[in-house]
């Protein structure tokens, strides 16, 4: 079971919305779904919640690159939706140069299986942006304290607490 809204600031304030994730494959869909429930470009924040083990919140401000942070990353990466967020980069991984792995035919020496992805670990506890809400009055050691201090879902209400739109998220939940 999981929970996801979008809030998107406007010159009023923050408006919510609920939102499915069951048609998204990619990061790149999440913020495509973002960057649609946009007001005049302003910021839109993703919040997931996934059985109350972890949270990830996704911030996007325009066309630039999200940002994003996630409580548990390896609760997350058991999660369909957490392994959306755990990009390579975040994780502190390369991607492989497929083209010194693979033959062209995708075998790798000639052989007939294909190289499958390698299990690398992934660290237990929060992992991105901790200051991704800073401008908003939510310091990162303050999203860590509450990364690592409770239950998700009164974390993601404490959050909205504090950028002023707890109401708003608790109208969708």
């Amino acid at each position: 079971m999981y929970f996801a809204a979008l809030l998107a600031r406007t010159e009023d304030g923050w408006e919510a919305s609920e939102t499915e994730l069951d048609d998204v494959e990619a990061l790149t869909d999440l913020i495509e779904i973002a960057r649609e429930a946009s007001v005049d470009d302003e910021t839109v924040l993703v919040f997931i919640e996934q059985e109350d083990a972890w949270f990830a919140v996704v911030r996007v401000d325009g066309e630039e690159d999200p940002r994003i942070y996630v409580s548990d990353a390896a609760s997350a990466s058991r999660s369909s939706y957490g392994e959306i967020l755990l990009t390579d980069e975040m994780l502190g991984r390369a991607p492989a140069d497929l083209d010194e792995l693979v033959d062209l035919d995708g075998t790798e020496d000639g052989e007939d299986e294909e190289v499958g992805p390698v299990d690398l670990p992934v660290p237990v506890g929060p992992l991105g942006e901790t200051e991704l809400l800073a401008d908003y009055g939510l310091p990162g050691r303050e999203l860590t304290s509450l990364s690592t201090g409770g239950v998700p879902g009164e974390a993601l209400s404490a959050i909205a607490e504090s950028l002023g739109c707890a109401e708003v998220l608790e109208a969708v939940r």
